[in-house]
This record gives C-alpha cells, sequence and structure tokens, in this order.
C-alpha cells in the first residue's frame, strides 16, 4: 500500500491575471506561499504532485521539507503578469514532485505544443511515477497519448499518473485506454476545482493507476489557500 497526492498550488501570476479570489483573499504572497508549503509538510501521503509551483514556492517547499526529495521541470515559459508587477520576487513555473525516500528522475519535459504544461517522471517506491499538468483544450490528445508513453516505457513497473488533467475522468479514461484506471470519487466529495458558473468539469484533477488499484480516494478542503482542492489516494499493488 502507498499512499499518494495531488495539488494545484495556483501560480501568483496565474491568480493576478485572471482575478481569483485566492489574490484577493492573500494579498501577503509570502504569507500564501508559507501556508501551502507548511499543508504540504503536514500530507502523510509518501508521493506528492504539484502543478503552478512559482519559483518563491519551491523555495520555501525546499526549505519546509528538507527530509524529503523535491524533483523539479522549470517550464521554458515564463508566466507574465497583465496587470502590473507580481508579488513574486521568481516568477518561473515548476511542475513538482516530493517524494519520501528515495527518487530516481527519468524524463522532465514540457509538452511540444505547450511550453508551460508538461511531465516529470520519477522511479519511486517500484513505481513510475508521472507528475503532469494537462492543456484544457484539444492539445490535451497529444499530450494524454505522451503520458501513456512515458508510463509504458517500463511495462513491467506499475505507474501512477497524478496531476490537473483539466478536463473530468471519463475523457482521460477514454484518451490512455483500458490498461489505466482513473480512480473515482466517493459521492458528495468535493469538486477538486470548484467553480461558480461555466460548464466545465469541477473533477479535472485525477490519480491514474496502471498495475494498481486505488482502494481510497478523496478530496481535502485547501481552505482558501489555491483554486483547486488537494486530491489523495491509497494504491493497493500487484502483491500487497
Amino acid at each position: 500500500m502507498i499512499t499518494v497526492a495531488t495539488w494545484n498550488v495556483l501560480h501568483r501570476v496565474h491568480a493576478e491575471n485572471w482575478y481569483e479570489d485566492v489574490a484577493a483573499r492573500w494579498p501577503d504572497e509570502s504569507e500564501r506561499i508559507a501556508a501551502i508549503s507548511a499543508r504540504v509538510a503536514t500530507l502523510p501521503d509518501r508521493i506528492i504532485a504539484l502543478q503552478e509551483v512559482s519559483g518563491d514556492q519551491l523555495a520555501s517547499l525546499r526549505n519546509a521539507l528538507p527530509d524529503r526529495m523535491i524533483h523539479a521541470l522549470r517550464y521554458p515559459r515564463m508566466p507574465r503578469p497583465r496587470h502590473g508587477p507580481t508579488a513574486l520576487r521568481d516568477r518561473t513555473e515548476y511542475l513538482v514532485l516530493v517524494v519520501e525516500g528515495p527518487g530516481r528522475e527519468i524524463a522532465a519535459e514540457s509538452f511540444e505544443d505547450d511550453p508551460g504544461k508538461g511531465a516529470l517522471v520519477v522511479e519511486a517506491a517500484g513505481l513510475t511515477v508521472i507528475a503532469t499538468h494537462v492543456t484544457g483544450d484539444r492539445r490535451r490528445l497529444p499530450q494524454l497519448s505522451r503520458l501513456r508513453g512515458l508510463a509504458d516505457a517500463e511495462p513491467q513497473r506499475p505507474a501512477v499518473l497524478l496531476g490537473d488533467f483539466n478536463v473530468d475522468r471519463t475523457v482521460v479514461a477514454e484518451c490512455l485506454g483500458p490498461d489505466f484506471t482513473v480512480a473515482e470519487f466517493a459521492p458528495g466529495a468535493l469538486p477538486t476545482r470548484p467553480r461558480t458558473s461555466g460548464t466545465k468539469s469541477q473533477f479535472i484533477d485525477h490519480v491514474v493507476m496502471r498495475g494498481a488499484v486505488a482502494t481510497r480516494s478523496n478530496v481535502d478542503n485547501a481552505d482558501g489557500l489555491s483554486d483547486h482542492n488537494p486530491v489523495r489516494a491509497t494504491l493497493s499493488l500487484a502483491g500487497d
């Protein structure tokens, strides 16, 4: 058994550009960053994937989690403020995997059609672990195909994909194929990406497995720290 989690922590520039309530709720970004790092430090999960991590946030995580291995992919795209100076000192953006115990980085790449989205692949706990952030339009199809290829590169090893897929579980399952299972949430679970308007799914952050089974999955309340809520799951591997 192994526990995993995924959380889009909302890059400050994206919050400022799109007038997210989070930016207004946390006028001092350094306080939000510290609170996010503290929250991640309390998560008991062995593997944690984080999306939209700023350079400031990454530095805070490294300070707050000295006993964990932190893998990071820096995107080629630099988020650009649209409404004046940002509150960040370092506005670079990262995809991050926080791992308890040893981990070996296998691949780290932005997608060819989106320099601000990508995949970070690490071997840890007997798994191929893929942290990802997928684009929310038709570009998702080749991106999901690439994710499937990364997961299947070593087919003898179970794989878990953790991330913000920007689409509901049905589409993810259809695109990845029958060898992959997308964890289901219990009825009444909190949305992973709450919305007050629009028709997009509110369940777009997922734990996806090949060669493993989710025995429990749930959505925690982010308590206003991000526009996404953390998703956590317990996985059972073959032989457990």
